[in-house]
């Protein structure tokens, strides 16, 4: 599929390789800062975190390559700066490849829609593997010490899990919702990232812009007929 940009698989254990800090809520933290060399989100990628989860890896001019879900300390900046995780949540390795490996499944789907092709059976499964993961309903309960009472059926230490399954309720709510038909996959090559068209937008940020307009006043130049042709003469 035309959207991935990593082979990762997916990982087992959700959950359950969390640093001893990992003890809060995954989405009740406040946000932290983006990392300063990462660029502003794609159109839309605010609205649905999981945009910016499948442009969480970025290909820029002359080959280079950009991860910020490389290591795990640069996914669990990436959780905070959602507000999926407390920040320095302690990620290890293993959480950070199941993230890698969402996104992946993510940027299918997407590619997918654009393209208009029927999405990868692999890529459905693993979304709605992570759905489950942590449901959104808060079952009834009963306990001597506090009689009737509504919890979530997993712990709230497994923030990996909550972060996954959020991320992955997100993307069925773009998949399936009214912006579906604007997503669109930048235009200026060889930026990867996918956004929300508005208007005539082709591009996901200034730079993409003013280098998509640059390469097509290249090709006009480029293509103009020498002035001593036959075809000039006639």
């Amino acid at each position: 599929m035309a959207g991935s940009v990593a082979g990762s698989a997916v990982g087992s254990g959700a959950g359950t390789a969390m640093g001893p800090e990992a003890g809060t809520t995954a989405g009740t933290g406040a946000a932290v800062a983006r990392p300063a060399d990462e660029p502003s989100p794609a159109p839309g990628a605010e609205e649905y975190p999981s945009l910016d989860l499948a442009n969480s890896a970025i290909a820029l001019p002359g080959g280079h390559f950009t991860d910020f879900l490389g290591t795990p300390a640069a996914a669990d900046h990436w959780l905070a700066a959602h507000a999926l995780a407390p920040e320095d949540a302690g990620l290890r390795e293993t959480c950070a490849a199941q993230l890698r490996s969402l996104r992946e499944h993510v940027r299918s789907l997407i590619a997918a829609r654009v393209e208009g092709q029927a999405p990868p059976a692999g890529a459905l499964n693993a979304v709605n593997d992570a759905l489950t993961r942590a449901p959104a309903a808060e079952l009834l309960h009963w306990s001597p010490e506090r009689g009737l009472h509504r919890a979530a059926a997993h712990p709230t230490t497994q923030i990996l899990d909550h972060a996954l399954a959020a991320l992955a309720a997100d993307a069925a709510r773009l998949l399936t919702g009214p912006d579906a038909d604007r997503l669109t996959a930048c235009g200026s090559a060889p930026c990867n990232r996918y956004l929300l068209r508005r208007g005539r937008r082709h591009w996901c940020s200034t730079r993409c812009g003013d280098r998509a307009r640059a390469a097509r006043a290249y090709a006009r130049r480029t293509a103009r007929p020498d002035p001593a042709s036959p075809a000039e003469d006639a």
